[in-house]
């Protein structure tokens, strides 16, 4: 997370992940890639105007999504937990580096006071890290990590099936 005094926080991670941007892309977009480390269910790919919902079944939540941007290969700009007091926006940025891609992810118009604020983008910061090592496992390996499910244990819905 990078912060001055007096701005906003904004939450920030970023990896190298060994796969061609456009691919990259498309785990993010494609909710059937993206279940394989991120969320449980998404309703539908991200699309320009069409809402979508992201499930994570194992903690019982789930987010309304709402797309601002997409640049094929190159950027992806949400805003979720839309309809809530919550609502931020997501921004990932997809950089080619010789063939493969360097993605790095913002979370920011964080809401709250300035607490609030600061405990979301640390949260969002520690999340997303655990999204892309994941989404590097997947992409490059095709090894399903789980690290998001399993980041809070104590969390999961009771009867969830592992």
């Amino acid at each position: 997370m990078t912060m001055k005094l007096n701005e906003a926080p904004v939450a920030t991670a970023g990896m190298l992940i060994r796969r061609a941007p456009i691919d990259v892309y498309e785990a993010f977009v494609d909710s059937a890639i993206t279940t394989k480390f991120w969320f449980s269910d998404g309703s539908d790919r991200l699309d320009a105007g069409r809402p979508v919902i992201w499930t994570w079944a194992m903690y019982g939540v789930s987010t309304r999504v709402e797309v601002k941007e997409l640049l094929p290969g190159k950027k992806i700009l949400i805003e979720w937990d839309t309809g809530t007091e919550e609502v931020s926006t997501v921004e990932w940025i997809f950089s080619d580096r010789g063939g493969n891609t360097f993605v790095e992810v913002r979370n920011f118009n964080l809401k709250g006071d300035a607490d609030a604020q600061v405990l979301r983008a640390i949260d969002s910061a520690g999340g997303f890290a655990l999204v892309l090592a994941g989404a590097k496992a997947w992409l490059e390996q095709g090894i399903e990590l789980n690290v998001v499910r399993d980041r809070h244990p104590d969390m999961l819905v009771e009867g969830w099936k592992d």
